[in-house]
């Protein structure tokens, strides 16, 4: 069978298949955590589970990520307990509900609250290792090996008025930004305890249906430059990533997240996982959204400051979290936005930010800076003035800013430009995939199950839907978490 003739979006017949190189109960696409932990759970549940991964060794994006893991609800985790935090299962999921707005899944949000202290102990017992600490800095990541933070918008309008604020975000205890790896590390060696047979540089190429029932019955996977048909009894697990890494499939789909700078995943992100499902009739939805990050802060005083449009008008509370300022960054209309702040805020931006945003101008007062911006006469000095003036009462009338990150913007000013293909470190992926069940089936657009086949990770849309909502560690719970749940009902189809 020539590679030409082979097609994600074409399913083979098992009538064509002469012999079956490979033959297990459930095989799993992709060897991140979302396929790691399917792979385990399908294992602990007595099937027979072959894994196979595109690359030389295990770890997808979430080796790529800090590892931050979302999770909380029922009275909270054993961490968030010591560190003195109760968090309730409504507020979660309000919470949740509010970040995805008219997007939400509510079976899958319902049932990942539900069972996410569950979910925190199953890591545990498995190895992953979490610190009863708490990093209390407003930070993108914790870089000691402290475990709870804030990782989103909880504290933040409007978010704050909808559920009570919690921290959620769980950092493995070890310094820097090593939770990835580490965590991968962990569940491969989880993996090899078991009877898990695992082929690396095994390209996934396109689905095995049923003749008759239209099952999904298997798999064609090119290993060593053959093409090897692989039959699963009980079904396909898809866990190989979103379609950040398909340029074409983003500029079809969502194409606002390619004015952004850098790519965030693993070269596997291609969307086969995707493309396959929909060669057998699977439903694609939430295509169009994507995560969009704008690392700000660190330094944290530039929470103080205020982005502004090309009409120098303000569009976002800046003490959101920074997934939320670049969804709102793309809305703008123009061809600018600038972080302004104080001198003094500015402080160590260039030692220790992320951002990598060019200076655009300076200005001992707000008339100079609006000047060597070329923003609309007057604009900007209204914004400004509007805003000192309320700050000074502790009060942000617009955008609702917390009163901890309010005061007056006093020249002399800075501009950083963090427009959109400027240079700026925009790094983004993507947030749609296949339509699932909370337990992992794949669905069509009708909302029929398509027999066989199961879908997690950042190949399903999962909890996540809006990058306006986002926050981190919720890519890798959903991923881990939903990657279980189709393990768990694949071994027991």
């Amino acid at each position: 069978m020539s590679e030409e003739k082979v097609k994600a979006t074409r399913p083979i017949k098992a009538s064509a298949v002469a012999n079956w190189d490979i033959e297990t109960d459930v095989a799993v696409v992709g060897f991140g955590g979302a396929g790691a932990c399917a792979a385990i759970e399908a294992s602990d549940a007595g099937a027979r589970v072959a894994l196979f991964e595109l690359a030389s060794a295990a770890g997808g994006s979430t080796a790529l990520s800090s590892a931050e893991i979302y999770m909380g609800g029922n009275g909270g985790t054993r961490v968030q307990q010591a560190c003195g935090w109760s968090d309730s299962s409504e507020a979660m999921v309000e919470f949740l509900k509010a970040s995805a707005g008219g997007r939400a899944d509510e079976a899958k949000i319902h049932n990942y609250v539900e069972h996410s202290v569950d979910h925190f102990n199953w890591l545990v017992e498995r190895g992953v290792p979490f610190k009863d600490s708490e990093y209390k800095q407003r930070a993108i990541m914790a870089l000691t090996d402290d475990c709870l933070l804030f990782t989103g918008s909880e504290k933040a309008w409007p978010f704050r008025d909808l559920a009570k604020p919690c921290p959620r975000g769980h950092n493995l205890e070890v310094v820097g930004d090593n939770g990835g790896p580490l965590f991968m590390k962990i569940m491969t060696e989880n993996v090899e305890q078991r009877d898990i047979d695992v082929h690396y540089e095994a390209r996934a190429l396109t689905l095995i249906i049923d003749d008759d029932s239209g099952k999904v019955c298997g798999l064609v996977v090119r290993i060593d430059m053959q093409e090897r048909f692989v039959r699963a009894d009980k079904g396909v697990v898809l866990c190989s990533g979103g379609f950040v890494m398909n340029e074409p499939m983003v500029k079809k789909y969502a194409p606002e997240l390619l004015r952004c700078s850098v790519p965030i995943g693993n070269p596997g992100d291609t969307g086969t996982g995707i493309l396959m499902g929909q060669g057998v009739g699977a439903a694609a939805i939430n295509m169009d959204e994507g995560f969009v990050s704008v690392p700000f802060y660190p330094p944290a005083s530039f929470t103080y400051g205020i982005f502004v449009n090309a009409q120098g008008q303000r569009f976002i509370n800046e003490d959101c979290y920074h997934g939320r300022v670049g969804a709102m960054l793309l809305k703008q209309q123009g061809d600018r936005v600038f972080l302004i702040a104080t001198v003094e805020d500015y402080g160590d931006y260039e030692k220790i930010s992320y951002l990598s945003a060019s200076v655009a101008g300076t200005g001992e007062t707000v008339a100079e800076l609006e000047a060597e911006l070329q923003l609309p006469e007057g604009q900007l000095q209204h914004s400004i003035e509007f805003y000192n003036r309320h700050a000074a009462n502790g009060q942000d009338p617009l955008f609702h800013k917390s009163d901890e990150w309010l005061k007056p913007l006093e020249g002399p000013l800075v501009a950083l430009d963090c427009t959109p293909g400027r240079g700026a470190f925009l790094p983004y992926f993507t947030l749609g995939g296949l339509d699932t069940l909370p337990s992992g089936e794949v669905l069509t657009p009708e909302g029929d199950v398509i027999p066989g086949l199961y879908a997690a990770g950042r190949t399903a849309a999962g909890i996540p839907r809006r990058g306006e909502g986002y926050c981190s560690g919720m890519s890798v719970g959903d991923a881990t978490f939903t990657g279980r749940m189709a393990g768990r009902a694949a071994a027991n189809a």
